[in-house]
């Protein structure tokens, strides 16, 4: 059994929204495996929410860089919002950017790149920044999309100066037309994977792993009612749709009217969404816990 630390009960308590003495016991419960302890408290109704993302625990911007045909993405983490204000910063955070539409999504190549004009690599320039600003930084993640025909567009949510911010999102549009008008319904449906946050872009792509675990803590929560095993399987079944709905891109409500799915309104465009990525800055990096280990430990009683 993992050890029951003052962590590992918040990382829950703040995953789930359960009190703390439920989080303890559904960790107990579950020989301290917190994605199980997560499923125990769903079933017996003891979570807030079915799924929330990761809590944002550290700073700095997020940067996108487009061509014809292809776009990229970039995650640098600071350890404040104070540097990511920082005119130095941001002009890295766009020529790293820039640079991983050359050199793809893999970190360690787009840290071994040349930074233009300096004569340096990208961590070597890195490590100069870090040492004229005072702040550790890190290149996080990269993303790079790329279309045959049609456009990639960009969005960036409360733009801190274009393509700078802390959510940005990349949407792969294929179809053949007037290149401005695909930008104009890829950035409407990056301003709608922003806000609704999918997982997939369809029903194939989600994860079968947590289509099971979804299924499991459906069936469990059916059953609660009593009902006959053929009627729980509807029930089910009528839930996975609605989960579909909530996950995957082309199922969801169009944030834009309310009312028509994304699948729709991209067919109507006579287009075709290949792939689309979201980063929303230091998502899922983890805080770190102050008191709350000795809150813990009151109420454990040691």
């Amino acid at each position: 059994m993992a050890a029951l630390t003052a962590a590992l009960v918040n990382d829950l308590r703040e995953k789930t929204g359960a009190g703390m003495m439920y989080c303890m016991k559904a960790l107990v419960e579950n020989a301290g495996d917190i994605e199980a302890a997560f499923d125990w408290l769903r079933k017996k109704g003891l979570s807030a929410a079915a799924k929330k993302s990761g809590r944002v625990a550290a700073e700095g911007l997020v940067g996108v860089a487009s061509m014809p045909l292809k776009a990229a993405m970039v995650e640098v983490n600071a350890e404040t919002d104070f540097v990511a204000r920082n005119e130095a910063f941001q002009a890295f955070v766009e020529t790293v950017a820039k640079i991983a539409l050359d050199v793809g999504e893999d970190v360690e190549a787009l840290k071994a790149a040349s930074y233009p004009g300096t004569g340096r690599t990208v961590s070597e320039e890195l490590t100069q920044l870090i040492a004229t600003i005072g702040e550790n930084m890190t290149i996080r993640r990269a993303r790079v999309l790329s279309v045959s025909q049609g456009a990639v567009a960009t969005y960036i949510h409360s733009a801190l100066r274009p393509g700078l911010g802390k959510i940005g999102v990349l949407v792969a549009i294929e179809a053949p037309g007037e290149i401005a008008a695909l930008e104009t319904l890829g950035r409407q449906v990056g301003m709608h994977v922003a806000a609704a946050r999918p997982d997939a872009l369809d029903i194939d792509a989600v994860d079968p792993a947590a289509l099971e675990r979804e299924r499991s803590v459906l069936t469990e929560q059916a059953r609660a009612s009593g009902k006959p095993d053929a009627i729980i399987e509807k029930m089910v079944d009528g839930r996975i749709r609605k989960y579909y709905e909530e996950v995957v891109l082309l199922e969801q409500v169009w944030v834009h009217d309310g009312e028509s799915r994304v699948r729709a309104v991209v067919k109507k465009a006579g287009a075709t969404l290949s792939g689309f990525a979201r980063f929303h800055l230091g998502e899922g990096i983890e805080k770190e816990v102050s008191d709350f280990a000795a809150e813990v430990a009151a109420t454990a009683g040691v």
